[in-house]
């Protein structure tokens, strides 16, 4: 689905149904996917988001409130339409307590339905088919087609609208500062300044001066004055990386500004105000800081407003492909080298390895194998080399519990764009086997093939 049309998936068992709404959603300008049961529905979603899911309530096997459950336990911010003909009022009002966006009753009225769908796709804030908006400049740089990381982005999309403090949680290398940055650019504050502090990478004995400001005398050797970064970001967003490394003394300094609105630079008698949104990051466990005394709990609470956690790259590895060719396109347009793609069997080292270092590490491996290129094209060679030979294998299926296993198959079929043969040689099983495994989980490949949608 990317011809810009607003995706939609349908979901009801009855034929007739299905055939009328996608005809009146696709003359009202949307694009629909339509399918006739729970199950299909979450193997469509697993291949590509939608903007919105309109299910049937009442339907055999997995009913519409079980596919609202399914759905809202992994992309919250996916708003759900429910169409039933048994509908009740006590239902409707259980329904949308538990979170679902709306409750029509059959048969309606195609006006109440287009009105239902505006709505609901005015609060997703503009994001399309594959996270993308209208003005995609927001999210620029941000590479993925990861339903995990779509919906990260949409609800930084959402919260980016508000003023709140926001809390980046994510492993080091996962992309903190480039999530932060989208945010900024979604926000109010675009066109004011984004000031990116790494407080591990600041001397303790420096750190109160940078973030803070200095007058001319505050201390030996400030023979000028000096504005901070708190000052710097006046009217934009600072973000505050790896914010569990810095000294309790300007955690309570850091919890005034924040309180306050104002910040009282060294040596300074006067406050001064400053209108700025906070977005702050780490690795590290704040709530282990908290008890052993090392973090401020009513500066983190403060911080933590709203929290996004980023998935790491190992759990989302249909995009690692995409982010290394991505960074190969890059790095060989800067180093001015002829290397355009990667062999094969590179790419299966590549989705073999385990990154432990996330984004970062796979964008320092593809950095290296270009520098070191001397064709067009990068062999398995140079990939094993740059991963200094520690690669791992993709976990056997064997080996796999029930729970894990239908998070495996997509994740096979989404890297392969739904061709069996390459998926089941990746997971070591032969095509009879993999289509088995595929029939257990109500998995169709075709889903996941580009030119579906």
């Amino acid at each position: 689905m990317s011809n810009g049309k607003p995706a939609i998936l349908l979901v009801d068992d009855d034929p007739d149904i299905l055939k009328l709404v996608s005809m009146r959603l696709n003359a009202s300008g949307y694009e629909v996917r339509a399918v006739d049961s729970g199950h299909l529905a979450l193997a469509a979603l697993a291949s590509s988001r939608p903007r919105l899911v309109i299910t049937d309530l009442k339907m055999d096997g997995m009913d519409g409130m079980a596919l609202f459950e399914a759905i809202h336990s992994t992309m919250p911010t996916l708003p759900v339409i429910i169409l039933t003909a048994h509908g009740t009022i006590p239902e409707a009002v259980s329904a949308t307590k538990r979170g679902v966006f709306g409750f029509l009753p059959k048969p309606f009225d195609s006006q109440a339905l287009l009105a239902l769908v505006a709505q609901a796709l005015k609060l997703t804030g503009g994001i399309g088919a594959t996270g993308a908006s209208p003005d995609n400049n927001w999210r620029d740089g941000i590479v993925t087609t990861s339903a995990a990381m779509e919906d990260l982005l949409s609800r930084a999309r959402l919260v980016a609208q508000s003023d709140a403090s926001i809390f980046l949680y994510g492993a080091s290398g996962t992309g903190k500062e480039l999530v932060a940055r989208a945010i900024h650019r979604a926000s109010t504050r675009a066109s004011a300044p984004f000031v990116a502090v790494n407080c591990a990478a600041i001397p303790e004995a420096l750190m109160e001066s940078e973030l803070f400001g200095h007058r001319k005398g505050a201390f030996t050797g400030a023979i000028y004055e000096h504005k901070g970064l708190l000052q710097s970001a006046g009217g934009g967003t600072v973000f505050l990386d790896e914010i569990g490394d810095m000294p309790l003394p300007l955690q309570t300094k850091l919890l005034r500004v924040l309180q306050e609105r104002q910040v009282r630079p060294m040596g300074a008698t006067q406050v001064l105000d400053v209108d700025l949104r906070v977005i702050s990051a780490t690795h590290r466990n704040l709530e282990k800081g908290i008890a052993d005394g090392q973090f401020r709990e009513d500066l983190y609470y403060r911080l933590n407003v709203v929290a996004l956690s980023i998935p790491t790259l190992a759990a989302r590895p249909e995009d690692i492909v995409p982010l290394a060719l991505h960074f190969l396109k890059q790095v060989a347009t800067r180093y001015r080298k002829d290397v355009y793609s990667f062999a094969p069997e590179a790419l299966e080292q590549l989705l073999a390895a385990p990154w432990p270092g996330n984004v970062r590490q796979l964008q320092n491996v593809v950095e290296q194998t270009v520098a070191l290129a001397t064709g067009s094209v990068i062999p398995a060679s140079s990939v094993r080399s740059a991963l200094n030979d520690r690669s791992g294998s993709l976990t056997p299926l064997d080996q796999a519990k029930r729970a894990f296993e239908r998070d495996y198959l997509v994740r096979m079929l989404k890297i392969t764009h739904g061709n069996v043969a390459q998926a089941a040689k990746l997971a070591q099983r032969n095509r009879t086997e993999f289509y088995k495994l595929l029939e257990r989980h109500g998995l169709e490949p075709a889903m996941f093939k580009p030119e579906h949608g």
